[in-house]
């Protein structure tokens, strides 16, 4: 197992940032890759960014490029996904997911083993 802990949701309006942080409890992903998803109400969970665990390979949704960054921190088990510009049509839950090192589809949930429990992002206009 896992643990994955996301932080740092909250309530901002359009044009501003947030920083999500997703923290693995007890164990080391410093082998595993990282990935950021996101569901709105109504609607189907979706890919927004992913990390190979090696750290310099990064991808990103259509929907996000430009405006979010992820990254990683070994040292502290710790993903990060810096949000700007962000837009009402950002609100959502945002979940991290990890998995071990693999060459499946990185942007696929079915791929990821462990999940943290969301944390939630409301973007007001």
């Amino acid at each position: 197992q896992v643990p994955l802990v996301e932080s740092g949701g909250g309530l901002v309006q359009a044009g501003g940032s947030l920083r999500l942080s997703c923290a693995a409890s007890g164990r080391t992903v410093s082998n595993y890759d990282m990935g950021w998803f996101r569901q709105a109400p109504g609607k189907e969970r979706e890919f927004v960014a992913a990390i190979r665990w090696w750290g310099t390979s990064t991808y990103y949704a259509d929907s996000v490029k430009g405006r979010f960054t992820i990254s990683r921190d070994n040292t502290k088990n710790t993903v990060y996904l810096q949000m700007n510009s962000l837009k009402p049509e950002d609100t959502a839950v945002y979940s991290c997911a990890a998995r071990p090192g693999s060459s499946s589809s990185y942007y696929l949930a079915r791929y990821y083993n462990y999940w943290g429990q969301g944390t939630q992002v409301t973007v007001s206009s």
